[in-house]
């Protein structure tokens, strides 16, 4: 049994499916987007077997991307929950045949409450879509299951039209990265969008020695800061920063002593960062950029702030 071709098959199979809907749409999308965009309470997302879980994925993709929504399943809502629904609200109905027992149960209800309804369904004489304001049609000619029974295809094709649903109202809002991280603050764009350089900064106990300092004694600040760098200051102000870098650069030299001022082999007014309120992510594509390991931040002035390491970068999940 050849597996390879049997993937390819579904895959295939699927995408047919889902290339034969959009060659052939039949529902005015303008309208449902419109009503949603013009509602001042939310889409409810109802179904049951696969069409619920679908539905449970589509309300998180909504939910995500500007549109208060949630799931809500069918017979929950027989038995209390439809008071989550409310009057401004509006629902989208799944149901591949249109006739799940659960889903029509509620229909009339809604109807009474005057609950607008949108239906994903596979024949627009079903019951779901007799009931409903807007038709979006989700029927395939074949799932993708040797049998053609199992929910394959028209699970697929259902959560497909979910996300161009989503996608609609996101153009429709003009909704940005910026705004889709807001609702994903612990997510990796959250992190790049809203941490900032200050959030990481280290600011005490930092390796920090004078100009006259001698090389000698800056190495064991070095090593005692544990940064890979001494910081040195004149008049409360940075001047110069001491790397391991230089220093092995320095013993190359035949001219080379211990005994001799740090600032003699130290980089002299090094990049450094007078902006603490700028984005990690930037930060961290200056010292990708400059191939650095510290960025030194300072007032306008040039005093110290704190500093911002590569791996307190990394650590923190910017990238």
């Amino acid at each position: 049994m050849n597996f390879n071709e049997i993937i390819k098959d579904v895959l295939l199979t699927e995408a047919k499916e889902i290339e034969k809907a959009a060659a052939n749409l039949s529902f005015d999308i303008d309208k449902a987007v419109d009503m949603i965009i013009n509602s001042k309470g939310k889409l409810i997302i109802t179904g049951v077997g696969k069409s619920g879980l679908v539905g449970s994925k589509i309300a998180a993709t909504l939910a995500s991307t500007g549109t208060s929504s949630f799931f809500l399943h069918p017979t929950e809502a027989m038995h209390g929950d439809l008071g989550m629904i409310g009057e401004n609200d509006i629902v989208l109905g799944i149901s591949y045949s249109g006739e799940s027992e659960e889903l029509v149960q509620i229909l009339p209800h809604l109807k009474r409450f005057n609950i607008p309804l949108i239906a994903m369904a596979k024949n627009e004489n079903s019951t779901l879509a007799k009931y409903s304001d807007i038709f979006i049609n989700i029927s395939v000619e074949k799932e993708a299951c040797p049998l053609d029974t199992a929910p394959t295809s028209s699970t697929t094709l259902t959560m497909a039209m979910g996300d161009a649903l989503a996608v609609c109202l996101m153009k429709k809002r003009d909704f940005k990265k910026e705004d889709f991280a807001s609702f994903h603050p612990g997510g990796s764009l959250g992190k790049k969008l809203f941490v900032k350089v200050d959030d990481l900064l280290r600011k005490e106990n930092l390796p920090i020695v004078s100009r006259e300092t001698k090389l000698k004694d800056a190495i064991v600040v070095m090593s005692e800061g544990r940064l890979g760098n001494v910081i040195i200051i004149d008049n409360n102000k940075v001047i110069g920063l001491l790397s391991d870098g230089d220093l092995r650069r320095a013993l190359m030299n035949e001219s080379f002593s211990l005994d001799c001022n740090v600032e003699d082999i130290a980089t002299l007014n090094p990049r450094t960062l007078k902006n603490k309120n700028l984005l990690a992510s930037d930060a961290l594509s200056i010292i990708e950029d400059y191939k650095i390991q510290l960025l030194v931040v300072t007032q306008e002035n040039d005093e110290l702030v704190g500093v911002l390491h590569i791996h307190d970068l990394i650590e923190a999940g910017i990238k």
